[in-house]
């Protein structure tokens, strides 16, 4: 019973390497991946014995530097640095303090500025904004510093009786 159990796995295994066998370099290693690239007219396939690199995603390119939007969301972190409430409630759009406060309400917690950076790094300095577009009383712009690193991303402002405002809105 035994010596039927080994000889099965035996055999598979010899099933198995024939299966995933192919022609080998000089330097021992396949060239199966460049045969069926060539076969099938594959040109983005990594060809055999190279080593896989990571490939960066290229950067969007800069269109403006956010001249309206850019000073709102640095006096935001300006206000959060300095630890200025009332500063941090003004930068806020309305949709983003009401559920910010409800969600200390629900935590039991008072101190907004210690509650936000609860999740979200201060930058020590300015944040970098480029590429807004604004559309009526809404815009977007790349944000990136403090937890948005990488490429940054995109963030919604809303404009709200005459002043733009940080937004916790999702961009569409």
């Amino acid at each position: 019973m035994r010596l039927n159990l080994i000889l099965t796995f035996v055999i598979g295994m010899a099933i198995v390497s024939v299966g995933c066998g192919g022609a080998t370099t000089p330097t021992g290693g396949s060239n199966t991946n460049v045969a069926n690239a060539a076969a099938n007219g594959n040109v983005n396939a990594v060809p055999a014995n190279t080593e896989l690199g990571t490939t960066k995603k290229p950067e969007v390119q800069t269109t403006n530097n956010a001249p309206t939007l850019g000073p709102v969301i640095n006096a935001y972190y300006d206000a959060l640095r300095k630890k200025d409430a009332a500063a941090v409630r003004k930068a806020m759009s309305e949709d983003f303090l009401k559920s910010t406060e409800a969600d200390m309400k629900a935590e039991k917690k008072t101190d907004i500025v210690a509650f936000l950076t609860e999740f979200d790094k201060v930058p020590d300095g300015n944040m970098e904004v480029r590429n807004e577009q604004i559309d009526g009383n809404r815009g977007t712009a790349i944000v990136k510093g403090g937890s948005y690193v990488g490429d940054g991303i995109v963030m919604v402002f809303k404009n709200e009786g005459g002043s733009w405002k940080v937004s916790n809105e999702v961009p569409k």
